[in-house]
């Protein structure tokens, strides 16, 4: 069944049961839905399997980095697990969808999903009934941050024997201060982009408390800056075009990707912690386009080559381009999947999928250099066996369809006249 759900994922037009048992041959949709909501596999193994599998092609090379996103997967209706009105990256807006978190693996030419954790928000956890019918575990009923969840993804890639060099993150998460000094205490080199009002200091902020006024009886405790911070985007339009370093990020199809940089040692501190912690600025900006501005923080050894801070910047391309080819080409977006066990049976069977491209397009690197996600789905979709239905198979799957949408029509009225007052 595993095998028939992989085809599946890559033959369907829609990621659906009905869509994928439409061309798979000797399966139907019955048997999806059993094998993703209903069956005891375990998914946590395959995926111990999936990062092992992808560390060996993607792993311990110099560009090899480990890059934490979150997607997002909008849905009608309440049923499926974790939805809730919430931000949604793809739209852009607040809607009804799910989110997670996933782990990506790259090499700056490859790259791989190789671990992933579904977002519950804080309505879900307050509702324990919803929780046991969704077949949530108890080990998830808490609220959990999603930069704890990445968090979790990182420990758990660490602990997997990932060979990677620097973590990759996205603003929503450069702004999360303890996210970042937790990684830095660790050792863990990371560039995470933060947002233009993000504040530093150009000198060390030489923290102190200050001293006891004279008539005041309480003693001053928190801690204050001698010097004033800046925005990121107030120091960045103070600099000159001598400033800008231009650099090659890499080769794209489009040409060489060109860009201006500038890098500076600054000064971060949230108000809170003990200390200030000195890291590298990286803003860059688009050489045609040079309103657009980009800014990271990097904890990267002071000597870092400033090509290098971009080059590592600019990775985060890799994982937006990761669930571009999964949702466009694996079904990660198109599923049926409602609760919690058949969310993460499709997920996984989605990054099989995606590793299975990896591989390929790494083998055939050589001859087929443009080999893409797109192109290897396609040779599949024409290679693999391919259902043929004939006028009783289409009678058949009409019927079933129609038998399940009136158990549904049905259901709704049958809730709905139990919720009505009796006039008695």
């Amino acid at each position: 069944m595993a095998k028939n759900y992989l085809q599946g994922v890559v033959q369907a037009t829609k990621c659906t049961y009905e869509g994928m048992a439409a061309v798979v041959e000797g399966v139907n949709a019955q048997q999806f839905q059993h094998f993703g909501s209903e069956s005891p596999w375990r998914d946590e193994p395959i995926i111990e399997k999936i990062s092992t599998d992808a560390n060996i092609i993607l792993g311990n090379s110099p560009d090899s980095c480990l890059i934490i996103d979150e997607t997002s997967f909008d849905k009608h209706g309440d049923c499926s697990v974790g939805v809730a009105r919430q931000w949604c990256g793809r739209l852009g807006k607040v809607e009804n969808c799910q989110v997670a978190v996933f782990a990506v693996l790259s090499n700056g030419q490859h790259h791989a999903m190789i671990d992933r954790r579904l977002y519950l928000p804080k309505e879900w956890i307050d509702n324990p009934k919803r929780c046991e019918e969704a077949g949530i575990p108890l080990s998830a009923k808490e609220l959990v941050s999603k930069s704890s969840l990445a968090f979790e993804l990182i420990w758990m890639a660490c602990a997997r024997g990932v060979n990677f060099h620097w973590i990759g993150v996205d603003g929503g998460y450069g702004k999360e201060p303890k996210f970042l000094r937790e990684l830095d205490d660790c050792d863990i080199k990371f560039v995470a982009d933060i947002h233009r009002t993000q504040r530093i200091w150009l000198n060390d902020p030489s923290l102190h408390v200050p001293v006891v006024l004279r008539g005041r009886s309480k003693k001053p405790s928190k801690l204050r800056a001698t010097t004033e911070p800046v925005t990121v985007e107030e120091f960045s339009r103070k600099l000159h075009n001598t400033d800008w370093t231009r650099c090659v990020l890499r080769d794209s199809t489009r040409g060489p990707l060109n860009v201006d940089i500038v890098s500076r040692q600054v000064w971060v501190w949230d108000g809170e912690e003990r200390i200030s912690r000195r890291w590298h600025l990286v803003i860059r900006r688009e050489v045609k386009s040079p309103e657009k501005i980009k800014f990271s923080f990097s904890n990267a050894p002071e000597n870092t080559d400033i090509l290098r801070l971009g080059q590592m910047q600019g990775h985060r391309y890799w994982i937006e381009r990761t669930f571009e080819d999964a949702k466009g080409a694996c079904g990660l977006s198109d599923y049926q999947a409602l609760g919690w066990r058949a969310w993460h049976h499709h997920v996984t069977m989605v990054m099989m999928a995606m590793l299975f491209i990896a591989k390929q397009r790494i083998a055939n690197h050589k001859e087929i250099d443009l080999l893409s996600p797109r192109d290897i789905v396609e040779i599949l979709a024409q290679s693999l066996p391919h259902r043929l239905i004939n006028k009783n198979d289409l009678i058949d799957d009409i019927t079933r369809r129609h038998h399940r949408r009136q158990s549904a029509i049905d259901s709704r009225f049958k809730s709905k006249s139990s919720q009505t007052p009796s006039s008695g």
